[in-house]
């Protein structure tokens, strides 16, 4: 049991989201509703959509990295280069 005043680890994140069935279902589903291509047409709306996206993605951004992180995965691995 974890105390409460102590902030999750990665491998808290990696332990819920990766390894508990329940919470890869629960993260695959978030994905699913919350990771949406940015918008191309449409002018400055089409801006303010795009920013809205990116910000209901930014806590799933979040878990990724903690669940890589908790699994070896070094931040500068994840740009793409």
């Amino acid at each position: 049991m974890h105390n409460t005043d102590t902030p999750p680890t990665a491998d808290d994140y990696r332990d819920l989201f990766e390894v508990d069935k329940r919470g890869q279902r629960i993260l695959e589903d978030l994905i699913r509703r919350f990771v949406r291509p940015s918008v191309s047409t449409g002018g400055i709306d089409a801006v303010l959509q795009t920013y809205e996206r990116m910000g209901q993605r930014n806590p799933l951004d979040f878990i990724t990295t903690q669940i890589n992180r908790a699994n070896g995965v070094r931040e500068d691995q994840n740009q793409g280069d």
